[in-house]
């Protein structure tokens, strides 16, 4: 199994599209720029108003990609997602993560995890892995819910044979809007990253 290393002394969402062969901070050498990757066949859903509360069912509908499990009538989720504050991550994982009972009555298990607020050594691994299995992010920035479904990034590698991601651009979903003004892309060149409240990494087991 391949192991992945980064430079925890230089942040890993980067600026810049960077030429094949060059040096990043850190001494990473870029073997494959500009890779991307994107969730597919997410639901076309577009919330019914502008209120945080249905921007946030909305964008969970969206991860979670299963009517039975959020959030419309009957779902397993439908009373617990509408009571969270819509801008508090931490509270929309707890009040959702746990066993929770289907319709039907059959149990699941959901984890609800909040990623770091800030580049740590391996944000960018997390995010790129979670895309590559087909599971998007809520991500919560400049006090606004996105659903977080595709990274541009840079594969790099050092000289002791450690590889790693370097992410550009974030591509996100604002649940908003249809059309050009629902696709949204935060790009570390001129968008800033103090401003990313956190992430939510959602998955859901029988």
């Amino acid at each position: 199994m391949t192991q992945f290393r980064y430079c925890g002394s230089a942040l890993l969402i980067l600026v810049s599209c960077l030429a094949f062969g060059q040096e990043t901070p850190g001494g990473w050498q870029v073997y494959r720029p500009n890779q991307e990757v994107r969730v597919p066949q997410l639901p076309q859903l577009m919330a019914r108003t502008h209120d945080l509360s249905d921007v946030l069912l909305t964008s969970l509908d969206i991860v979670f990609h299963d009517p039975g499990v959020c959030c419309g009538k009957n779902s397993a989720l439908e009373d617990r997602a509408v009571t969270a504050d819509p801008l508090s991550l931490k509270e929309i994982a707890a009040k959702i993560r746990g066993r929770q009972l289907l319709s039907d009555g059959r149990p699941i298990m959901i984890t609800a995890d909040v990623l770091p607020t800030a580049p740590s050594v391996d944000i960018s691994w997390q995010i790129v892995g979670l895309l590559r299995d087909k599971q998007a992010l809520l991500l919560a920035w400049n006090s606004h819910l996105y659903v977080l479904y595709g990274a541009v990034f840079d594969e790099v590698g050092s000289e002791d044979g450690s590889t790693g991601f370097m992410i550009h651009k974030l591509l996100l979903l604002d649940t908003r809007y249809s059309g050009s003004r629902r696709e949204v892309i935060f790009n570390r060149d001129t968008d800033d990253w103090g401003k990313v409240e956190g992430m939510l990494r959602l998955s859901v087991t029988p």
